[in-house]
């Protein structure tokens, strides 16, 4: 395997690019490692990263730990909606040192930028970061570095800190100078790429990490797919379109529920919990599952008998229902999950 001199955090965000770039620069062999999970990343882009952009990227599953994380409770809490920005990068800080030897690296490097983020890039906290992530000395951050401490890198002279910056605020002029520097034409778009830190995403992924035992990334994968419907323990998820009802296919697992209209066209819906799901609980997801086959409440709104087949561990049965949107099944909101959340910043307060 070929050694690198350094491992690079690559979210294929601006400054992440800019900033295994710049190391480059300096004929320096550096890594680039993707992190993705239920919430972040697109490993399906690498490949269109490293020909656009000139870099070598591997891809790091961490969803397994990054839901564990979330299961405990960020020990630093979450910030606008369900996001745990430090917890985030402390993770990923830590899977990165566990990687240096496999890769023959010295250093780790992250793109941030002192006082970009108002969550996780102020100096207070990237030492949190660093402290917590036990990098002190290993974590390069090479478009602020001016403004921040020498790392064993720099004081060993494997990295000129006199080409490295002082890059610092919420601005992206000077990102984007840079970019124009390095040749760089396709230019991401600003934001950080995380689910979490949207109200949509929140409402969705946030009764599962509060209602379901022990959620796992599939879990969430299901809840960032189709409708999403919660009667207390049972969650009923509806797809919207046919490229739903594939991904559905693909998430289904022992103990699922699936319904689907009998004889019309109609999503498939899957139906989770962590309660036995009684026969009116069942009845009342399918006759909602069914409301979403126009073609079937047309049917039924003449006349006609609408059936839908509940399937479990190979087993099926077809069961009548009244199609109906009046249910017990509710989706989740916003609201909701805000004022959880908020209770959660509450001093004293666990997350789990």
């Amino acid at each position: 395997m070929k050694h690198y001199d350094g491992l690079a955090l690559f979210s294929g965000g601006l400054d992440s690019i800019l900033a295994s770039r710049l190391l480059m620069e300096q004929g320096l062999a550096i890594k680039c490692l993707h992190f993705h999970s239920p919430f972040f990343g697109s490993p399906a882009r690498i490949a269109h990263w490293q020909e656009i952009y000139g870099l070598d990227i591997d891809g790091v599953d961490v969803s397994e730990e990054y839901v564990e994380m979330l299961r405990r409770g960020p020990a630093h809490g979450f910030g606008s909606a369900m996001n745990p920005c430090v917890d985030c990068k402390i993770l990923m800080m830590r899977r990165a040192k566990a990687l240096l030897a496999e890769y023959g690296a010295s250093f780790i490097a992250s793109g941030e930028v002192l006082g970009q983020r108002p969550m996780s890039q102020r100096r207070d906290t990237l030492n949190i970061i660093r402290r917590d992530a036990d990098v002190r000395g290993i974590l390069l951050r090479p478009l602020c570095a001016q403004h921040l401490d020498p790392t064993e890198p720099e004081l060993s002279g494997l990295v000129d800190r006199s080409r490295l910056l002082g890059f610092n605020g919420r601005g992206r002029k000077d990102q984007l100078a840079l970019a124009e520097k390095f040749g760089i034409g396709e230019i991401p778009t600003p934001g950080g790429g995380c689910k979490l830190t949207e109200k949509e995403n929140t409402r969705r992924f946030w009764p599962v990490l509060r209602k379901m035992a022990a959620p796992d990334a599939n879990d969430f994968r299901l809840a960032d797919t189709g409708r999403q419907f919660w009667h207390g323990p049972y969650w009923l998820c509806i797809g919207r379109h046919q490229k739903d009802n594939e991904d559905f296919r693909a998430l289904v697992r022992g103990g699922d529920l699936t319904f689907k209209v009998i004889g019309f066209p109609g999503p498939l819906a899957i139906g989770r919990s962590t309660a036995e799901w009684t026969a009116e609980e069942i009845s009342l997801a399918a006759s909602l599952a069914a409301s979403y086959s126009p073609k079937a409440r047309q049917a039924f709104e003449g006349g006609a008998e609408i059936f839908v087949s509940v399937a479990s561990n190979g087993q099926m049965e077809r069961i009548r229902v009244c199609p109906s949107r009046e249910s017990p099944f509710l989706e989740p909101t916003w609201e909701d999950a805000r004022d959880e959340l908020y209770a959660l910043r509450k001093p004293g307060a666990k997350s789990n």
